[in-house]
């Protein structure tokens, strides 16, 4: 496995400490030590969320060793190796905006990497704002994130009312455009599902679509089977699932187990979930949001293509890249070419040469709105056929026809 330049959180402080009271109009420079600039992060090591805070980690690990062993950034004439300032957030949202405040008040970090989850990146971007740290998160999608007005957090990844537009499309293609055909939503009760779920609902209605099942789930997932016994009973078209990692291994193994047909079935999470090395059959047909896929046609210097991205990934982890991990590397990029056209690590001058990134990667374009969005890159669907997640979804990516509709487990 590859050596990487990263550090657990140490009791130095920075070079140049941020002071108590900083304020965004205030000058900060980054925390250096020996040719090295940090970068902070609290990410979910332990907890619920610890999965994709894994995957989240491997993303900002890889991406700084590729970037250092390139020759790291060239910032006014001279060459600086990166480095990240873990803390584990523990999937809480307080614990996120405590060590947020820890990074930037005591380790003198003046750049920051986005947590896991929309639920910590929320609790966190108050915290940036506050003290003018710029902020580059790859996982937290929620769009009410960007309705905020902050001007110093910037999301690589597409938001959530994008995630699962393409799965209401597909299903009005099946049927007269959409009318009439009846929709199951089984949602977390956190601020990443509830926007899928907002966005899920405004393309159905558009689509002349009925929602005649709308449950809220606990945060704390373990069960589904109330959900999915109204599922048995009114036969809806097409469920929808959006529970992280957990939500979409427990839609599987429960329909599965329960022998509840379904149509069509879409979930986010499922790559992070392993429904397939998990699961096998069980989860042949299943429609899956993405933000990336290795089968793109994105590249840049750093990685190559999004294939080579996916190879380097495997071979270091031994398991194939989630779009966790693509989106976290590709967050790191972004502070690298910041840093770099920037000219300096002075935070005001780096927050506005994020503003005007515009970056191509293995990851896709990057380019974000006023809002901190951005707006190049659209979502993607796999759909699970023969053991294989296939891109179905949009039709200029797809590799394989959309299957529909599910066949009943008697058949298959």
């Amino acid at each position: 496995m590859l050596q990487v330049n990263t550090w657990i959180v140490r009791g130095s402080f920075a070079l140049c400490m941020v002071l108590f009271g900083f304020a965004p109009q205030q000058v900060a420079l980054a925390k250096v030590e020996n040719d090295t600039v940090y970068l902070g992060a609290a990410i979910s090591l332990t907890g619920k969320y610890s999965t994709n805070g894994a995957h989240t980690q491997r993303g900002y690990d890889l991406a700084i060793e590729q970037i250092n062993a390139a020759g790291g950034v060239s910032v006014d004439g001279k060459s600086y190796q990166l480095a990240i300032q873990y803390y584990d957030d523990e999937s809480t949202p307080a614990r996120g905006a405590q060590l947020a405040e820890r990074l930037i008040q005591q380790d003198g970090v003046t750049f920051i990497l986005g947590p896991y989850s929309s639920g910590l990146t929320r609790a966190m971007a108050p915290i940036v704002e506050k003290y003018g740290i710029p902020m580059v998160e790859a996982n937290g999608a929620s769009i009410s994130l960007f309705q905020e007005g902050y001007k110093y957090l910037f999301a690589v990844l597409s938001t959530t009312e994008q995630y699962l537009q393409g799965a209401v499309a597909l299903a009005a293609e099946t049927a007269d455009d959409g009318e009439g055909l009846r929709i199951a939503l089984a949602m977390e009760n956190d601020p990443f599902s509830q926007d899928v779920r907002t966005g899920v609902i405004s393309d159905a209605e558009r689509y002349g679509m009925t929602v005649v099942i709308d449950d809220k789930l606990p945060p704390e997932l373990n069960d589904m089977s109330a959900t999915l016994a109204k599922v048995r009973a009114l036969r809806p078209d097409l469920l929808v699932v959006s529970g992280h990692a957990k939500g979409a291994a427990l839609a599987i193994r429960q329909l599965a187990d329960g022998r509840i047909n379904v149509p069509m079935l879409a979930l986010t999470h499922c790559d992070a979930a392993q429904i397939i090395e998990k699961f096998g059959e069980k989860a042949e047909y299943a429609l899956c949001a993405s933000q990336w896929a290795p089968e793109l046609t994105y590249s840049d210097e750093l990685f190559g293509s999004a294939r080579d991205f996916a190879t380097l990934f495997e071979a270091t982890y031994d398991y194939a890249p989630p779009y966790q991990s693509a989106e976290s590397a590709a967050a790191v990029m972004v502070f690298a070419d910041a840093f770099e056209r920037a000219d300096t690590f002075e935070t005001g001058a780096v927050r506005d040469a994020l503003a005007a990134t515009d970056l191509s990667t293995f990851y896709g374009q990057i380019d974000f709105d006023d809002a901190g969005r951005n707006i190049a890159k659209p979502m993607v669907l796999y759909q699970v056929q023969e053991g294989e997640f296939r891109v179905v979804y949009p039709a200029e990516f797809a590799e394989a026809p959309f299957l529909h509709p599910t066949p009943r487990w008697s058949d298959r």
